[in-house]
């Protein structure tokens, strides 16, 4: 007995066996591990705020050391006011009776022209007012002196400009050349400084 020919039999399409292939990514760096690629992008990213932060830090430190640089300089400046208002104000004190001493200096030229004129005359009532004169005289000197106001008179030494200024010249070969001869009015001094030049009768050969 003849056995029957097996028909081959028909798989459907649907039945097929379906083998996935891998799908191959163009760009290697990417065919990774998923989870590599996530750590690795937030190394990145953690690397770029990184790299911000250090730059805002260098920033703050130029700021922070500008405004030091500001702080000294202000600083000094407000040093270098203090010296200077304090040496004003010690010069205001030094000198804060000049003006009235520039008033009072033209009573002492009054004093002393009327002293020389009563001493040259024979009146016998002039004579008797001239102690009282004197010692008024002598008291406002004194007075003066006390303020630190003094007498520049430098007949016989070699003339200054800085003390003295000459009205008058003569020529006397037996002086010294430029030497003061006479003072016509008196110099004065607060204590270093000149508020009035001696007038004086220079030497000129």
């Amino acid at each position: 007995m003849k056995k029957k020919k097996e028909q081959p039999v028909e798989v459907l399409e649907d039945e097929k066996e379906v083998v996935e292939e891998p799908i191959l990514n163009e760009n290697p760096d990417e065919a990774i591990d998923p989870e590599s690629k996530i750590v690795e992008d937030e190394q990145k990213e953690e690397a770029t705020k990184i790299a911000q932060y250090q730059e805002e830090i260098e920033n703050l430190k130029k700021e922070n050391q500008d405004l030091i640089e500001k702080i000294k300089y202000a600083q000094a400046e407000l040093v270098g006011y203090r010296l200077r208002k304090d040496e004003e104000t010690a010069s205001l004190l030094k000198y804060a009776n000049q003006d009235l001493i520039t008033e009072i200096i033209p009573l002492i030229d009054n004093f002393e022209n009327a002293l020389k004129l009563a001493s040259k005359s024979n009146n016998p009532e002039i004579a008797k007012y001239l102690t009282g004169f004197q010692m008024m005289y002598t008291n406002l000197l004194s007075v003066l002196n006390k303020f630190g106001v003094e007498e520049i008179n430098r007949e016989g030494q070699i003339f200054d400009s800085k003390l003295e200024q000459a009205l008058v010249a003569e020529n006397n070969p037996e002086k010294e050349d430029e030497v003061v001869l006479e003072v016509l009015q008196k110099g004065y001094k607060l204590k270093d400084r000149v508020i009035r030049p001696a007038s004086v009768k220079i030497n000129q050969l």
